[in-house]
């Protein structure tokens, strides 16, 4: 059985300094042994426009196709986003949106962990939530425990984007790991 896993990261913020992209580098720092990770960004894909992604126009644009064809090539994803207004970043439910269309979709049955750093003291807890009926749709395998909420980011990181709470860095390298074991499950099935 291979047991080497790529994984696909996604970050929910546009921001060039995201607590969340930082989030992402550290997790490339605690990845085990036998598992890759590349981050992939949303920033560049359109609006999401059913007119450009129906049978009748089979060619998606080309920012769509190159990104479906990286979470194609993944065996699992790794998701970092803040929370706005309660939910889900509109940048990253548009990439979902993208990802998620036809029965082609690279998202459909792979496991997923969903991580999130913010300045407030909730810590993502709601973004995680709305993610739920997403993971559901799509038949995705989440990782739900242990649960990476980190809260007060500005306290938990230092000025060149290392996680300095060493809770938060544990609680990160745990879920990797469960997302890690997640995937080599989901082969045996």
């Amino acid at each position: 059985m291979n047991t080497t896993v790529h994984l696909v990261a996604l970050c929910g913020s546009l921001r060039k300094n995201s607590f969340n992209g930082f989030l992402l580098q550290n997790a490339l720092k605690l990845l085990p042994e036998g598992v890759t990770m590349e981050i992939v960004s949303i920033a560049d894909l359109p609006h999401y426009n059913q007119d450009e992604d129906t049978p009748a126009k089979p060619e998606r644009p080309q920012q769509v196709v190159a990104f479906r064809n990286k979470l194609a090539a993944a065996d699992g994803f790794l998701i970092a986003s803040p929370e706005y207004n309660y939910s889900i970043p509109g940048a990253l439910k548009n990439a979902i949106d993208w990802a998620s269309r036809g029965k082609d979709s690279p998202l459909l049955q792979k496991p997923v962990a969903l991580i999130g750093a913010t300045t407030s003291l909730w810590g993502t807890v709601r973004m995680q939530l709305a993610f739920q009926p997403v993971f559901l749709t799509l038949s995705m395998k989440p990782a739900l425990k242990p649960e990476v909420l980190v809260a007060d980011a500005a306290k938990r990181f230092d000025d060149r984007g290392n996680l300095t709470d060493d809770m938060a860095r544990d609680l990160l390298r745990q879920k990797i790991e469960a997302l890690h074991q997640l995937v080599l499950q989901s082969r045996q099935s």
